[in-house]
C-alpha cells in the first residue's frame, strides 16, 4: 500500500493532512516533575521552580491548535521552550501532562509499537544542522526514511529523485555532504522529509544556520512546494521576519508558556503586551499587512480603483500614488467589491504606533 500511494500519488482529499491539538501540555524536567506541575498550576514561576525544587519549567500550559495543511510556526527566544515543544509532537520528549492529539490519537498515549508507526509514517523532522548522514550520497540519505518503513529500492529511489528535483538538486544524486554547501545540505534534508510523505512535517530552526540571502530562498522553496503539498509543518523559529513570512498562525513563546497566537496580521497590529510590542516594534508593516485588514467593509465607492483582498499595504500605496485617488474599492478572489479602503487608513496602518 506505501509503494502504491508513492507511485501512484495521493488524491486531493488524501494529501490534506490532519492538524495537531495540543491541549494542556506542561513539561517540567527533573525527577518529581508530575508533583511539580500542581505548584505551576498555583502560580510558582519558573525561577521560583528552579530555585526552591531545582526543577526547571520546560512548558506551562500549552494550548495551541495547529490547523490541518498549514504552517504553524512557534517563536520566541532562546530558552522559551519552542524546540522542547515541537519534541513533544513526535514524543522525542515525553510530557509531564497533557495531550498532543493527532485526529483522535493522543501521541502522548500510544504503545511502543503505536509511536514508532506514527514517527515513520505521519511525522517527518528537518533539522538546524541538517543530520545528513556523511557516508551515504545524497540520494542514499533521502531514500533512509523508506528504508527504514520496509518501501522496495526501485520505488524508494523513484520517489527520492522525484523531491531531489523539485528542491533543485537533479545532477547531485551521487555528491557526497561534504560535497556540497549548507543550503544545499538542508535542500537534501527537505527532500528527505518529504520523500516519506509524511502528514506532519516538523521543521526545527531549518534555515537559521544558512546565510541570509540562502535562507530566504530556502523559505521562497518551502512556500512553493506547501502551496501543492498542504502539508501540516511546524516551524520553529526566533526571527520574527521568518515566522511572518511563513506561518499562517504564530505561537510566541515565553519561559515555556504561550504569550500570544493568531495570524502575522493579528500579531502586529495587536500585540498582547510590551513583550510583543517589542518584537513587532522594527516590522515593516507595509510588507506584512494585507488590505482587507484594514478596510471598511460593506463601503463601496462608485468608480474609485480595485485592490485586491490580500494586495499588501505597500502595493496599495503604490496604487493609490499612480491613481492619485484617495480611496479604492476591495475585491475578494471572485472579483466581487466587499469593501473600501482610504490612502489615510493604508498610510497610517503603515505606521508603528510610538508604545514609548
Amino acid at each position: 500500500m506505501a509503494d502504491a500511494a508513492l507511485a501512484n500519488g495521493a488524491s486531493e482529499e488524501e494529501r490534506v493532512a490532519h492538524g495537531v491539538e495540543i491541549r494542556n501540555l506542561y513539561k517540567i524536567f527533573g525527577p518529581n516533575g508530575a508533583e511539580m506541575v500542581e505548584k505551576v498550576k498555583g502560580g510558582m514561576s519558573k525561577t521560583e521552580l528552579n530555585e526552591k525544587h531545582n526543577h526547571v519549567l520546560g512548558l506551562n500550559d500549552i494550548n495551541i491548535s495547529m490547523p490541518g495543511g498549514q504552517i504553524q510556526v512557534v517563536m520566541g527566544l532562546s530558552g522559551s521552550g519552542k524546540s522542547t515543544l515541537i519534541r513533544h509532537i513526535n514524543r522525542l520528549i515525553d510530557p509531564t501532562a497533557g495531550e498532543v492529539l493527532y485526529g483522535d490519537q493522543d501521541v502522548c498515549a500510544m504503545n511502543a509499537k503505536e509511536l514508532r508507526e506514527f514517527r515513520r509514517h505521519k511525522t517527518a523532522m528537518v533539522f538546524q544542522k541538517f543530520a545528513l548522514l556523511p557516508h551515504r550520497t545524497v540520494i542514499e540519505n533521502t531514500v533512509y526514511g523508506l528504508e527504514i518503513q520496509g518501501v522496495n529500492r526501485r520505488t524508494a529511489r523513484k520517489a527520492a529523485a522525484r523531491w531531489i528535483a523539485r528542491v533543485g538538486l537533479e545532477g547531485f544524486e551521487d555528491h557526497y555532504p561534504n560535497q556540497l554547501s549548507g543550503g544545499m545540505q538542508q535542500r537534501v534534508g527537505l527532500a528527505r522529509a518529504l520523500t516519506n510523505d509524511a502528514d506532519i512535517l516538523l521543521m526545527d530552526e531549518a534555515f537559521s544556520a544558512l546565510d541570509p540571502l540562502i535562507r530566504v530562498d530556502m523559505q521562497s522553496v518551502l512556500l512553493d512546494l506547501q502551496a501543492e503539498l498542504r502539508k501540516t509543518i511546524v516551524f520553529i523559529t526566533h526571527d520574527l521576519d521568518e515566522a511572518l513570512r511563513l506561518g499562517d498562525r504564530i505561537a510566541i513563546l515565553r519561559d515555556g508558556a504561550v504569550i500570544q497566537q493568531g495570524t502575522g496580521q493579528e500579531i502586529v497590529l495587536r500585540p498582547a503586551d510590551e513583550y510583543i510590542s517589542n518584537f513587532v516594534q522594527e516590522v515593516n508593516r507595509a510588507r506584512v499587512i494585507f488590505v482587507d485588514t484594514i478596510m471598511d467593509r460593506g463601503e463601496i465607492v462608485e468608480g474609485a480603483p480595485e485592490l485586491r483582498q490580500r494586495m499588501l499595504l505597500e502595493d496599495a500605496a503604490k496604487l493609490f500614488a499612480e491613481t492619485g485617488q484617495d480611496r479604492a474599492n476591495v475585491l475578494d478572489k471572485t472579483g466581487r467589491p466587499i469593501g473600501s479602503v482610504s490612502l489615510q487608513s493604508t498610510i497610517s496602518a503603515m505606521v508603528t504606533p510610538n508604545t514609548h
